[in-house]
């Protein structure tokens, strides 16, 4: 079956999202009083569980054969537009909080206080946070685009 790589990105959530639902439904089942019966009957569960963590593996086998084999317009593969756009979000977060700290006023109220002065350049880092948001959403920009038109890999 011929699906886009942002459809088997889509599929490949919902499946996570099924499996930690299993996980739960497995914890209520697997252990009751005696002479109770389960909510539901624990080898199914499992059973389901072993199917959709087939499915699950498959497809991010195929997901990742498809990210290494396909290049966006700059030649960059996207296994390699993916942890760049992760190492932006990093940087771009570290950035924003170390600005955020800078910025923090504190209030003396004796001048026996110790008075608590920024180390960085807090416009600066701003700035630079800015850079590192638009260079994240430009790169994202071109996954999303690729996602859509790149078939998956079998």
């Amino acid at each position: 079956m011929s699906m886009k790589l942002a459809e088997a990105l889509v599929r490949r959530a919902d499946l996570q999202k099924r499996i930690e639902q299993l996980r739960e439904r497995l914890r209520l089942s697997a252990l009751v009083q005696e002479g109770e019966q389960p909510p539901e009957n624990p080898q199914e569960l499992l059973a389901e569980l072993e199917r959709l963590l087939s499915e699950l593996g498959s497809l991010i086998a195929r997901i990742n054969r498809t990210n290494l084999a396909t290049r966006l317009t700059d030649g960059m593969t996207l296994t390699d537009a993916l942890a760049q756009r992760d190492t932006l979000s990093l940087h771009q977060s570290i950035i924003k909080t170390t600005a955020e700290a800078a910025s923090v006023r504190v209030d003396r109220y004796t001048h026996s206080e110790i008075r608590r002065v920024a180390t960085v350049g807090v416009a600066a880092l701003r700035r630079q946070g800015d850079d590192l948001a638009r260079q994240r959403r430009e790169l994202d920009t071109a996954i999303q685009s690729s996602n859509w038109s790149t078939e998956l890999a079998e």
